[in-house]
């Protein structure tokens, strides 16, 4: 790829992740190009159609989050610590648009594949944080990993947000 379709690809791309995050999936192609200072027809011709783009970024969102996620785990830090840093970054990622587009009817696979494995990414860091005692054990960890998904999965989410706050006040253990 030539490096100036390189760029544009990328300039797509980073205003693609922040509309989407600020707003969720209803952004339009247009607020897009327009967003990355480019033409509605530059940026189809590096994605073809709106499906294209959207399961580009969600695919590209949800790697980010395992890469981030898998680094944080392997790091000697308490799970509940593992856990915050992880919804911090996640606030901070176009999560809105992964969650709509895996509740579609035709998921890509590769977004499924990989929602699978950030689902079984977060369900680790919650065992660990339960063995640890510092989450609260009575709630299975796919069941914590669906109040996370709500937590951070809409536009405009934010770490220190109520609904964040007042979650994660509850599935803290007891002191």
């Amino acid at each position: 790829m030539r490096s100036d379709a390189r760029r544009n690809r990328e300039l797509i791309s980073a205003a693609a992740r922040e509309l989407f995050t600020e707003r969720g999936a209803a952004v339009s192609m247009e607020e897009i190009a327009s967003a990355a200072g480019l033409g509605v027809g530059t940026l189809y011709r590096h994605f073809p159609d709106r499906a294209a783009l959207l399961e580009t970024i969600a695919a590209d969102t949800l790697e980010r989050f395992l890469a981030f996620g898998r680094a944080e785990a392997a790091r000697d830090l308490p799970g509940w610590q593992v856990l915050l840093r992880i919804i911090e970054h996640c606030t901070k990622l176009p999560l809105a648009l992964v969650k709509t587009l895996a509740e579609g009817v035709a998921t890509a696979p590769t977004v499924a594949i990989l929602t699978a494995e950030a689902d079984a990414l977060l369900a680790a860091v919650v065992e660990q944080a339960q063995r640890e005692r510092t989450l609260r054990p009575d709630i299975p960890p796919r069941e914590v990993v669906g109040l996370l998904n709500v937590m951070v999965c809409r536009p405009g989410a934010r770490a220190d947000d109520h609904l964040v706050t007042v979650m994660l006040d509850g599935l803290r253990a007891a002191r």
